[in-house]
């Protein structure tokens, strides 16, 4: 009688002593976030051109959707594009990514758009993606989207993508600067 609740206790000890070598395990193992210092940190500027019928060889976007009579704000449109990503606000300069996604017009009361993009790069600099997606509130002078994981250099990344509007020339033509810093990088 006594060796079974002898086995029994050491059971019960052994169980829990691996419960807790686990548990400090997995927990030591966490990585803390600083918010004030990212592992990595670009700035970029992505172009769209919207498709308007005669723009074939410049377009970077074009409307798949677009209902008419659902108020001034453009809501319901939606857009498909392959932009090209520069270091700088020329157009004409050597992309070093491409932004692949999509956006649509999301608010009937003001200007709001949500998208979901990857950045692609294929460069000498950068291999491999960036996932990007969240609200756009164009009307503020700055609009926080996450940065939801990666590929290739950026596996696995985490951070915020920041967009300041550079230019705005109607439905025809828009430059973005995009501020990334990632916060998790493996």
């Amino acid at each position: 009688m006594a060796s079974l609740v002898e086995k029994q206790l050491f059971k019960s000890l052994f169980s829990f002593f691996l419960i807790v070598l686990l548990f400090d395990t997995v927990y030591s193992s966490r990585k803390t976030l600083d918010q004030k210092k990212p592992c990595k940190h670009f700035s970029f500027y992505f172009h769209d051109i919207l498709y308007d019928g005669d723009n074939v060889a410049n377009a970077t976007s074009a409307a798949i959707v677009s209902p008419p009579g659902l108020g001034n704000f453009k809501f319901g449109k939606f857009v498909i594009f392959d932009g090209p990503i520069t270091m700088d606000k020329n157009y004409l300069s050597e992309p070093l990514a491409r932004a692949q996604g999509f956006y649509f017009y999301d608010m009937k009361t003001d200007y709001n758009a949500w998208f979901c993009y990857t950045l692609v790069f294929n460069s000498t600099e950068h291999k491999g993606t960036l996932n990007i997606m969240g609200a756009d509130l164009m009307m503020e002078p700055t609009r926080d989207l996450s940065v939801v994981g990666g590929t290739g250099d950026f596996f696995m990344a985490r951070g915020i993508a920041t967009f300041v509007t550079d230019i705005f020339q109607g439905a025809k033509y828009f430059r973005v600067k995009m501020d990334i810093k990632l916060y998790e990088c493996y």
